[in-house]
């Protein structure tokens, strides 16, 4: 062997680990997979297994995941495919009631039903429960056997009892029940303000409804062994709704247009529905051939009951890829290029056309309708100018900006300016003085 300075370990390291994880990689137009690459960090996945012991600010997770049918060696060599991203869907190629137009896919409603790309936003936050104690000022946890709770008298401790005891939510503790579903306004935790000398509730303040995961008591022994801290996890249930995002892992990025009952799906002879429908127009100008060999591989994988282990740049017999999972397909009854009769599931009829099926790695994304809904009409505004405050957490409005104001001079629409810049934003009622013309407050 000749001296080397420098050896590659393996041809696949020319690509990052993101990108070797993707399957048939190179049978996709390049900027595809690079748009693989950033979506791939977008998954809801499993980022972690030891979910009881953590308190990240927020978490992403998919609730019935799925390791790959077809997946590259990569994920096996680094573990990969013990945190999964997404699950194996039976997707039909068609253009199907006019709803997966564009990059809109369909999902079978039963599919959904069942629990495809059902997944859960976790959120933590933490609070101190005596922040005055270093000034002998000590707000207590109702109820909570501490050295500090002496400090109450018999008569307070009562008061906080009784106001703990009309809220079915908040447990002896003064703190929420685990598994109580939080709504705005619904009491989270009961304190004692011993400065106002009464209890003192805190309110959930997310318009969202969520349920309570965790509650943890955090000593902070060094400072002061009266301080203690609370640290809170929710859960909000996120289940695919109109206009969530998902992928494959070819780019083929779409969202979710309407959930169609399973039984107006078409169907194949075998009587399978597919999980998910997309458009064929996804494909041409894309180019991402490397997701329809992927449906042929995963489909034969799943026939034969076997995991297909695919490698980027493998060379197959014949340098024929469509060959090689073709002759699987053959073998077991199947069209050599996966396509199908399939029959309307309307009508009853067969479709005219085969339609191209079979199984593809799908991956629900964390952009969701939910976060980023928008809408006021009127609501909080700006005490300087006057103007709607900006920020959706404070039901804020969108800005109407300068390219904005070109665009409706351009159109002429003089009036539908005066209503945006003005009546609907800038309006506000003052006094002013007869004799200096000052603005009186």
């Amino acid at each position: 062997m000749p001296e080397t300075t420098h050896q590659e370990l393996d041809p696949i390291n020319i690509m990052s680990i993101i990108a070797s994880v993707g399957v048939f990689a190179e049978y996709n137009q390049s900027p595809r997979n690079m748009y693989q690459c950033q979506m791939a960090k977008q998954t809801m996945g499993t980022p972690y297994h030891n979910h009881p012991f953590r308190t990240d600010n927020k978490v992403y997770k998919i609730l019935f995941p799925q390791r790959p049918i077809v997946k590259t060696r990569t994920q096996t060599d680094f573990d990969i495919e013990e945190y999964p991203s997404g699950t194996n869907a039976v997707v039909a190629v068609v253009s199907y009631t006019g709803y997966d137009i564009e990059d809109a896919m369909i999902i079978n409603k039963s599919s959904y039903e069942r629990g495809f790309g059902h997944g859960s936003v976790y959120k933590s936050y933490s609070h101190k429960l005596n922040e005055n104690a270093s000034q002998n000022v000590r707000g207590v946890k109702a109820g909570v056997n501490f050295k500090l709770l002496n400090n109450l008298t018999e008569r307070q401790k009562a008061s906080v009892n009784r106001q703990r005891a009309r809220m079915e939510n908040i447990d002896t503790d003064g703190l929420p029940k685990i598994g109580t579903l939080m709504s705005k306004g619904k009491p989270e935790r009961v304190d004692f303000d011993t400065l106002k000398n009464r209890p003192k509730i805190t309110k959930f303040k997310d318009s969202e409804k969520a349920r309570i995961e965790t509650v943890r008591l955090i000593g902070n022994d060094n400072i002061n062994p009266d301080n203690v801290n609370i640290s809170s996890t929710i859960r909000y249930s996120r289940n695919p709704v109109i206009g969530d995002k998902f992928s494959s892992r070819h780019g083929q990025k779409g969202v979710l247009s309407v959930l169609w009952p399973q039984v107006d799906m078409p169907f194949t002879e075998n009587g399978i529905t597919p999980d998910l429908i997309i458009n064929p127009h996804a494909f041409p100008s894309r180019m991402t051939m490397g997701m329809l060999i992927e449906s042929m591989a995963a489909k034969s994988g799943s026939l034969r009951g076997e995991y297909k282990t695919v490698e980027t740049f493998q060379k197959y017999e014949g340098n024929d890829i469509v060959d090689h999972f073709g002759k699987e397909l053959l073998k077991k009854g199947y069209n050599y290029y996966g396509n199908e009769v399939m029959y309307s599931g309307i009508y009853g009829t067969p479709l005219k056309v085969d339609i191209f099926l079979g199984v593809v790695y799908y991956q629900r994304l964390r952009h969701m309708v939910s976060d980023k809904s928008q809408a006021r009409s009127t609501g909080a505004i700006d005490i300087l100018t006057h103007q709607p405050v900006k920020g959706r957490k404070k039901g804020g409005g969108i800005r109407f900006g300068e390219m904005e104001r070109d665009s409706m001079l351009a159109h002429g629409a003089a009036f539908c300016l005066n209503d945006r810049l003005f009546k609907s934003s800038d309006y506000s009622e003052g006094f002013v003085c007869q004799k200096c013309g000052s603005i009186l407050s």
